[in-house]
């Protein structure tokens, strides 16, 4: 990984970015001595066109470069090699390093043609595509800002990001997000246009254009005068905007540097061992959404970075069509947040429990080895067991076929906690998922698993060139979990009460996250700070590892949500594992396989979620109550037993308001949505007068009145 430093002196683009070791090693002054930065006072700032201080380390000294430098490495290295791949027609329509290049330089001088101004943004509201990129690399490149919009945004939603960020233009996919913007437009009073990338334009609508429209519009606009603009651009300047998905609050803009984007693509892959295009290329298909860090820093600013060729999926992806473009392309690397990895888990299951009674006999043997195996360490470089490798051959090596992930080298978590059910279901299947933390402030993954960094629970090691401090450890090493790196964000866009939060007097990234790391360096997260539960005995309690246990307690559950903040008692929301209707992706009355299984095997008849809740079927609560039993049996204190528990009427959902577009649980958007069964759990026949004053003041018009 440590090789020597060498510069292309002919051509300052053309840099060969590692660290430095033994009697070469420079300071960081004599690396700085060779760029030019924009004057900066601070390591942070909240305003799109300030610039910050860089947080050069002695250990690993990469000089500062801006978007438009990696990608022109780039493109000198893999000029002729398959960039990006749409499919049309039934065909994969492919383009170069070299193409992909000069749209995105087309697209800049459309968007300089539009009226974009420096530092202010382009909004993309759709669904990942060459277009897209197009547009994220073109918005950089013409001075501006870019800023992903989630596809699953409120009209309100969307109106956020782009006021707050000052958009001149918005590209969205197609009507039905075009439609979105239009409610909002005239509350805009910095757009200049509106480019459609997908689908013909249904409406006559001023300052709308197709995307053949908008790459045609630029054509009067010198490439000189794009060129000078490029060059003004500094490393230490904003080139891109991460809204947060809003799960604590009001979504903030994370600003990101081009030194935060250009070193985190090349260092944070490094330790995930992605290889360059000219030693092997990578292949990847684009699915997750790409306005958040871990698409963005995986798909995009990696791929441009070392070469990889990105398949872009169907816009159904996630409602069905992923797993056929899996297997159409047979990636080498794979990323997925936990839902994707439990939805593949579940189709996984749903295949052995229709197969016969031999198959299962065999898949049962050949995972359980495969899981024995790699909890002995096999995943450390152990010379496989014969058993092992004829169970993988003969067995395993189909499943994960059936996945599309027959080729696939390295498979990789990110964006939330996954289970530990999960991880060793795929473990069984012979994929090791190597899990990534991090922040939209931490530019994606400050700390990451490898195939050379890896221990089952843990999310890794510090990317090299990072570093991190557990601050206020307590008895058992536990602490809040900080960052330090060139990876570190610039501020939050006009906010500076919430940056001087969020980083301390040092400049450290506070992440709000609980962890403990073992004498080899390896972190583990214990909890969130933010999540805490402290009841009103005082108690500190994190409520993940006690929802975790109930979820693998009872395979029934799909979510289980703690609630005892300053309670006398902790209680649980619990929903049950349905499908989901494949357009719409909102959860139905149905159960899932998997729970209707587990219903037959208790004796139960239940076919819907409506046959149990409420206590319909006594079967069903007898066996939850059971797996809350175990769960407490094994509290450390009986401040953390589950006292009370309610199954919601259907599960949780990115279009119910429970989940983030990224599947993480919206804790305060839940505890608002279900605010009356929560307090059921706390008004007791001996309830006094003031306590019950206090339960109506809080609660809502329509539980007055039914109180």
């Amino acid at each position: 990984f440590i090789v020597k430093l060498t510069y292309f002196k002919l051509d300052p683009v053309l840099l060969l970015f590692t660290c430095l070791t033994g009697e070469e090693k420079e300071s960081v002054e004599e690396v700085l001595s060779n760029v030019s930065l924009a004057p900066a006072q601070s390591l942070w700032t909240t305003e799109a066109s300030g610039s910050v201080k860089l947080r050069m380390d002695e250990d690993c000294l990469q000089e500062p470069i801006t978007v438009h430098q990696m990608f022109k490495a780039s493109v000198e290295k893999y000029n002729s090699l398959w960039a990006l791949a749409t499919r049309k027609k039934d065909k994969w329509e492919k383009i170069t390093f070299s193409e992909y290049y000069h749209r995105c330089r087309t697209a800049a001088r459309s968007f300089l043609k539009l009226g974009l101004e420096r530092f202010h943004s382009v909004a993309i509201l759709g669904f990942n595509s060459a277009e897209w990129f197009f547009s994220a690399v073109g918005t950089i490149f013409a001075g501006g800002v870019m800023t992903g919009i989630y596809a699953t945004n409120s009209p309100e939603a969307c109106h956020h990001v782009a006021s707050d960020s000052k958009a001149n233009i918005i590209v969205v996919e197609n009507q039905k997000q075009l439609d979105k913007i239009l409610q909002v437009r005239d509350r805009l009073p910095h757009l200049k246009a509106i480019v459609q990338y997908s689908g013909p334009l249904q409406k006559t609508v001023s300052n709308l254009y197709s995307w053949e429209e908008f790459m045609e519009l630029g054509q009067d606009i010198p490439e000189k005068d794009l060129d000078e603009i490029i060059r003004s651009q500094k490393a230490n300047q904003c080139c891109v905007l991460i809204y947060t998905s809003g799960t604590t609050g009001k979504p903030k803009g994370v600003m990101l540097s081009h030194d935060n984007i250009t070193w985190t693509a090349h260092h944070a892959s490094r330790a995930g061992d992605v290889q360059p295009a000219n030693s092997r290329q990578e292949s990847l298909v684009s699915y997750l959404p790409l306005s958040h860090i871990a698409a963005q820093i995986y798909d995009l600013w990696t791929g441009i970075q070392w070469g990889e060729l990105v398949y872009f999926a169907q816009p159904d992806a996630l409602k069905g069509t992923l797993i056929s473009t899996l297997k159409d392309v047979h990636p080498s690397s794979h990323m997925g947040v936990p839902r994707v990895w439990e939805k593949m888990m579940e189709k996984i299951k749903e295949g052995i429990a229709h197969s016969g009674y031999l198959k299962k006999k065999m898949v049962t043997w050949a995972m359980t080895l495969s899981l024995e195996a790699h909890q002995k360490g096999i995943n450390k470089g152990e010379e496989r067991p014969f058993l092992f490798s004829l169970a993988d051959s003969l067995v395993l090596e189909k499943l994960r076929a059936e996945l599309g992930l027959s080729e696939c080298l390295k498979f990789f978590s990110g964006a939330a906690p996954i289970g530990k059910e999960t991880v060793e279901f795929f473990l069984a299947l012979n994929i090791i998922l190597y899990e990534a933390y991090g922040m939209s402030e931490s530019t994606g993954p400050h700390f990451m698993s490898g195939p050379k960094a890896y221990r089952l629970a843990s999310c890794g090691k510090v990317v090299p060139g990072c570093k991190f401090k557990l601050a206020n450890e307590d008895g058992d090493g536990n602490g809040e979990v900080c960052f330090w790196g060139r990876n570190v964000f610039m501020g939050y866009l006009n906010l500076e009460d919430k940056t001087r939060e969020t980083l301390d007097k040092d400049g450290w990234l506070r992440s709000g996250d609980l962890g403990r790391a073992d004498k080899d360096g390896f972190l583990y997260i214990t909890g969130r700070m933010k999540e805490l539960i402290i009841t009103a005995g005082g108690e500190n309690i994190p409520p993940l590892p006690i929802e975790d246990a109930v979820k693998k307690e009872i395979p029934i559950i799909s979510n289980a949500m703690l609630i005892g903040d300053n309670r006398k008692f902790l209680s649980m929301l619990l929903t049950l594992k349905c499908s989901f209707n494949a357009e719409t992706m909102e959860p139905t009355d149905n159960l899932s396989l998997e729970a209707l299984e587990c219903c037959q095997q208790l004796g139960s008849q239940a076919k819907k979620v409506s046959d149990i809740t409420g206590e319909k079927d006594k079967e069903v609560y007898q066996f939850i109550q059971n797996g809350i039993d175990n769960v407490n049996s094994r509290a450390v204190s009986n401040a953390q037993r589950i006292q009370k528990w309610t199954v919601l009427p259907k599960d949780f959902s990115v279009s119910g308001g429970e989940l983030g577009p990224t599947m993480k649980l919206r804790r305060p958007v839940v505890l608002e949505l279900y605010r009356q069964e929560i307090e059921k759990f706390y008004m007791t026949p001996d309830t006094d007068i003031s306590s019950i004053s206090v339960h109506i003041l809080h609660s809502s018009a329509d539980f007055i009145c039914k109180f």
